[in-house]
This record gives C-alpha cells, sequence and structure tokens, in this order.
C-alpha cells in the first residue's frame, strides 16, 4: 500500500470517519451485493472504520474488515466492538486466508496503490476467494496522470485493462463505470466470479 495515503489515513482516521459515517447509504453497493453475494463468508478488504463491515454481518454476510490502516482499524474497532476486524496490506494481504471467503468485497481501495502494484493486488484478492467464489471490486477513476489529494492520499490513474487481465479466468458478471450514490465521485466497479472447482 502507498505509505503516505495510509499515513494520511492514521493521521485523520476519526474525521475521515465521521464523513464516511454521514454521507448516504450506498444503495446501489447494497443492491450489488444482494444481487451477487453469497450469503456466507466475506472479506471487506480495506473496511475503513467498518461501515460495510457491520452492513454485511447484518444481512447474511458474515464478514471480517481488513486495513492497512491502524488509525482506521482502531475506528472500526470502537464503532463495533462487535465485530472482527485485522491488519493486512495490498497488495500482498499477508495473514489473510486463501481460498476462505464466498466472497470478496474491495471497495475503492485499490487506487491508492501505484499502477505497477495493481494487477499483484487484483490477483491477490482472487486468490481469497473459494471455487465458485465473487469478487466486487471498484475503484475511483482518475484520468490521464495520477495526483495525490491535500492530505497526500495517492489516486492512481491505470487502465482499467490491466484488472481485466489480472482476472483471466474469472467469469465476468458486471463491467461498469458509473457515479457512486454514495461518494458523488466517478467509479468503475467490477463483479467477477471464480470458477467450481473441476
Amino acid at each position: 500500500m502507498d505509505r503516505p495515503t495510509v499515513e494520511a489515513y492514521d493521521k485523520g482516521a476519526r474525521a475521515y470517519a465521521d464523513d464516511w459515517h454521514a454521507q448516504p447509504t450506498p444503495a446501489d453497493l447494497h443492491d450489488l451485493i444482494r444481487r451477487f453475494f453469497h450469503r456466507a463468508s466475506t472479506a471487506d478488504i480495506g473496511c475503513g472504520s467498518g461501515r460495510e463491515v457491520a452492513w454485511l454481518n447484518a444481512h447474511g454476510c458474515p464478514a471480517i474488515g481488513y486495513d492497512a490502516s491502524p488509525g482506521l482499524l482502531a475506528e472500526a474497532r470502537r464503532r463495533y466492538p462487535e465485530l472482527q476486524f485485522a491488519a493486512a496490506a495490498l497488495p500482498q494481504l499477508d495473514g489473510v486466508a486463501r481460498d476462505a471467503f464466498d466472497n470478496v468485497l474491495c471497495e475503492t481501495v485499490i487506487m491508492h496503490l501505484p499502477p505497477d502494484e495493481i494487477a499483484a493486488a487484483v490477483r491477490a484478492l482472487v486468490s481469497l476467494l473459494k471455487p465458485n467464489g465473487v469478487l466486487y471490486l471498484s475503484w475511483r477513476v482518475t484520468r490521464d496522470a495520477g495526483q495525490r489529494d491535500n492530505s497526500g492520499r495517492l489516486y492512481a490513474a491505470f487502465d482499467s485493462a490491466h484488472v481485466r487481465d489480472a482476472l483471466q479466468g474469472m467469469t465476468m458478471l458486471l463491467d461498469e463505470e458509473v457515479v457512486s450514490a454514495s461518494s458523488g465521485k466517478v467509479i468503475h466497479r467490477l463483479v467477477a466470479r471464480r470458477p467450481s472447482s473441476s
């Protein structure tokens, strides 16, 4: 994970968490989860302050939240002490079990990686899935060149073809660019299913 981005989230963890929880409910994301996810074990990679982990657990998808930011994990544990959260960073995701989850959610995280780490991160996300497991992956779209915001968070610009290439062998269920109902930002989102074992 891009170190200045993690440091920015650590420094402003409470403010970011307050902002995310004040945003409108991401009904479009929740509709896609209901449509595509199994009602079964789920990993939320880049869980931030835990809002979606709480929603998943309340809607039949028992979830564990993982994040690279100790500050955001502290916020998640403070807000949802009854839920599970653990440290893990893309692209390696060390410490997260492989072939262990029916669903993996990675909502607007990979754009915080340097472009040359994105394909490896996508492959790591796929490796968490059981056979027939479903991956939801989205990122905020940045045109032309990558940039940093005022707090130092990286927003990488990259071709979505790199993500699709890393999903070779998966069945694509959704591939679209939309405006997020929650943040109002342009995001690209993909849903893909891992093949069943032969």
